[in-house]
């Protein structure tokens, strides 16, 4: 433990420098100048500062004082010992307001000097073993926060990647609807957090289409009214996949895949939800997936321009769309285009 010592007169300097020396594995610094002993203690690390309060160039409430601007009010600041031959109360109440933690009386009493010493190093060392312990269990905690982070991802992506296998939509379209989403989560707002958290759930948005028979989810053509039935179950077959997972991001996943195809104006499916009843990342992953759909190529259909999906939005913002969602992604326009680019399809060609 390294222990600082600042009085004016030097052989209170010596006296209080021997008497440290009593106490195991402590080293003593010594300045006759406060100015000086606070230029160091701002520059290095100690774990006591025994401070005189009468010195001519510094007295020792200025000391403290200037030395708690340097390093805040934290769990890291040493602890400070006062010596004074004053007996004036104020004198102390103010040096306990500017972060003294005891005192002492001159002349010293080399007992009482080693007991509070030797106690404040004590309560020095145990601060530092739990900020030792803190610094560990959150570093811990972080590791198994991460490894579960990659193990919802992985799951994650091995389901998106079965449901591939049966869905006429591609991969691209899953990570570009997906970074749309999150391109508009950033833009209304959302932590990092949470907008990383929806571009890793976003993608599971369709997973109960592993439930819809093959031909309605790959027919050619419009679908009749009992097979859009059939395939607007959906919905509630990704819910009832992902809803029992404790994983975070497979609850979110959930919330997505059910809620995605609500409408603003409440005309949606599965619950017909209207409005803000509608989940956040449900409004935010219509936008993205609807957008996505209509410009890209499908059995039934040619992509739409750019231009036309735009205009699509916006005629349907506050019906089937939350018009603070729109308007987020049509803010962000250039990222919308850089995404379209690094995620093209293999075959794609780009309408106008």
């Amino acid at each position: 433990m390294k222990v600082v010592i600042v009085d004016d007169t030097h052989i209170n300097l010596v006296l209080m420098s021997r008497l440290m020396e009593k106490l195991p594995e402590v080293e003593t610094v010594a300045f006759q100048s406060a100015r000086e002993a606070l230029a160091w203690c701002r520059a290095h690390p100690y774990d006591l500062l025994v401070l005189d309060y009468l010195m001519p160039d510094l007295n020792g409430l200025d000391f403290i004082a200037a030395l708690g601007d340097a390093l805040g009010d934290t769990p890291e600041r040493p602890p400070v010992l006062m010596v004074t031959a004053s007996q004036d109360v104020e004198i102390r109440h103010r040096a306990l307001e500017n972060g003294a933690n005891d005192f002492l009386i001159k002349p010293i009493d080399k007992v009482e000097f080693l007991a509070r010493t030797r106690n404040m190093l004590e309560l020095r060392r145990a601060t530092l073993a739990l900020q030792s312990r803190a610094s560990w269990l959150a570093s811990e905690v972080g590791k198994a926060t991460a490894e579960l982070r990659a193990r919802e991802q992985e799951t994650i992506l091995l389901l998106c990647r079965a449901s591939e296998f049966r869905d006429p939509e591609t991969g691209a379209h899953i990570q570009r609807m997906a970074h749309y989403s999150c391109l508009i989560a950033a833009e209304l707002g959302l932590s990092n957090e949470e907008q990383e958290c929806i571009l890793n759930a976003a993608p599971m948005h369709d997973i109960g289409k592993v439930g819809t028979p093959d031909h309605i989810l790959l027919k050619p053509g419009r679908l009749t009214p009992d097979e859009m039935v059939v395939m607007r179950q959906h919905a509630a077959i990704g819910y009832s996949i992902l809803k029992a997972s404790e994983a975070g991001m497979l609850q979110l996943a959930a919330v997505i895949a059910h809620t995605h195809h609500e409408r603003y104006d409440g005309e949606g499916y599965p619950a017909g939800l209207a409005g803000e009843a509608i989940p956040l990342v449900g409004r935010i992953v219509a936008v993205a997936d609807v957008f996505d759909a209509l410009t890209s190529v499908r059995p039934y259909k040619k992509a739409w321009t750019l231009d036309a999906a735009r205009s699509y939005l916006v005629d349907n913002s506050g019906s089937h769309f939350d018009p603070r969602c729109v308007d987020a992604l049509l803010r962000r326009w250039p990222a919308v285009l850089e995404i379209r680019a690094r995620f093209r399809d293999a075959d794609r060609q780009d309408a106008a």
